[in-house]
């Protein structure tokens, strides 16, 4: 049950606080108030442990009885506390003037009707006060660029500052894509797991992120929602490019609803929302995250077509393969643009689309760039394997994408630590790099999805899916 927030209230004060207060702090190891507590000290800020019986000092800071007790700035309460007692210490919270707060506790909407009287309990008390509430039911929040860590999760200061935005209606899918950010390079400007969303939901969060300098792109995981229109309305109207993960193809409603709480709804009529608004729908967390490099650090994509360059014919296929499979689409080239690749090198393997130039080669960013040229293209893919001899054409790919007004991204593969330092030199002129084939191939497809999708938004002037009706009901089954 999704009750959305109150007038007047912003996302300021639990994304970017003056202060932490961590109500429920303890010194045992392993209880959620000690982990909460250890990973929010990193804050470049005040913190503070609250807890009437606790003693004496916690990471270096001195027990407070109550938040109502505090002596200075805090906007934000980590609620590390049962769930019976949440009203009461938001209550306390709103005597504080804390705007905010996040609720790690389970057995509220997720657990029947007990729960939800409970959730509904909790909503009045924050509805009264102005405070925004992420959660029940969730594992936190990070912010990598703040050192805000307000998560009890073990590793998350390993979890480097990136572009995207993590929007995760589970807090365990929020924390699996953010490590995998990690993993691939990448990072994330946050990670938020929403949980039962009792009044900070999807469109709260795609809203501020939307605002927020230090996002490229934002990356939804979805179960379900009873607030299908206003999701959808929060996609159509960011700015920033909003990819969903909407899980729940066969039939997991009863698993989902007492998970958080979510009305998992029709899958088809899902992506077709999601479609309809603007955001390409994807089917794995290692799709989201690539889909948000390529639509976080390249250029809007004016429409499907992608130009392929490959100095291997046998991936060249893979990749010819999938885009076409993935919404994107192979034009031929222009007479011009074949006859300047073939200026280039003569005999050359292949020069329509894909250009096989057969190995890498001191020419092969002159080949690049007549692709990206081409007045067909919208999207450049590029794909080598590394040869340490002669590296990647670095020299003529740095600032080609502002050159051309068009995305343009690469894919590769080798010995790690011998590509390591040229990946790093690509990703620095603004090229999104992919390991496989197949992801950059799925990447071009998504950026192809989302020029398609935006051309048929502004064509239609933004109409909802055949079929649903004026309350939104194409994602929702029970409102």
């Amino acid at each position: 049950m999704e009750f959305g927030l109150c007038p007047g209230v912003t996302l300021q004060q639990l994304f970017d606080p003056s202060g932490v207060a961590v109500v429920g702090a303890s010194d045992t190891e392993g209880k959620i108030g000690y982990e909460a507590m250890a990973n929010a000290v990193a804050f470049d800020g005040p913190v503070y442990p609250v807890n009437p019986s606790g003693e004496g000092e916690l990471f270096g800071r001195e027990f407070v009885a109550s938040v109502t007790e505090i002596d200075g700035d805090v906007d934000l309460a980590l609620c590390c506390v049962p769930g019976p007692a949440v009203p009461d210490v938001l209550e306390e919270c709103g005597e504080a003037g804390i705007g905010a707060a996040v609720i790690y506790a389970s057995g509220f909407a997720e657990a029947g009707e007990d729960g939800e009287e409970l959730q509904e309990a909790t909503v009045a008390v924050a509805d009264e006060h102005d405070i925004s509430l992420l959660g029940p039911n969730t594992s936190g929040f990070i912010v990598p660029a703040l050192d805000l860590r307000c998560s009890f999760a073990s590793g998350a200061e390993e979890i480097p500052a990136g572009n995207i935005a993590v929007v995760a209606q589970s807090g365990g899918v929020g924390l699996v894509l953010a490590f995998q950010a990690r993993r691939q390079g990448r990072g994330v400007s946050a990670e938020v797991g929403l949980g039962n969303r009792a009044n900070v939901g999807f469109a709260e969060a795609i809203e501020y992120f939307d605002g927020d300098e230090k996002t490229d792109a934002i990356v939804l995981h979805v179960e379900g929602t009873d607030d299908g229109r206003r999701v959808l309305e929060a996609c159509r109207a960011s700015d920033t490019p909003v990819i969903a993960y909407k899980v729940g193809q066969s039939d997991v409603g009863d698993f989902a609803e007492s998970h958080t709480g979510a009305l998992t709804g029709d899958h088809e009529l899902y992506t077709a929302g999601f479609a309809q608004y603007g955001a390409p729908t994807v089917d794995a967390t290692d799709d989201l995250l690539d889909a948000a490099a390529a639509l976080g650090n390249s250029p809007e994509p004016d429409g499907p077509n992608v130009g392929v360059v490959t100095a291997q014919a046998g991936p060249g296929i893979i990749i010819t393969d999938r885009i076409q499979r993935a919404g994107g689409r192979l034009p031929e080239l222009t007479a011009e643009t074949q006859e300047t690749i073939d200026e280039i090198l003569p005999g050359i393997t292949y020069a329509d689309n894909p250009v096989d130039t057969g190995r890498p080669m001191p020419a092969f960013g002159d080949v690049v760039s007549a692709v990206a040229e081409d007045e067909r293209v919208d999207i450049v893919l590029v794909y080598e394997l590394f040869e340490a001899s002669i590296g990647y054409p670095i020299e003529t790919l740095d600032g080609l994408t502002e050159r051309v007004g068009k995305p343009v991204l690469f894919a590769s593969e080798g010995v790690e630590e011998d590509l390591a330092e040229e990946r790093a030199r690509l990703e620095a002129a603004g090229i999104p790099y992919f390991s496989t084939p197949e992801r950059a191939a799925d990447a071009a497809g998504a950026l192809a999805r989302y020029a398609k999708l935006h051309d048929d938004a502004v064509a239609d002037g933004g109409n909802v899916a055949a079929g649903a009706d004026a309350d939104g009901r194409e994602v929702s089954r029970d409102e």
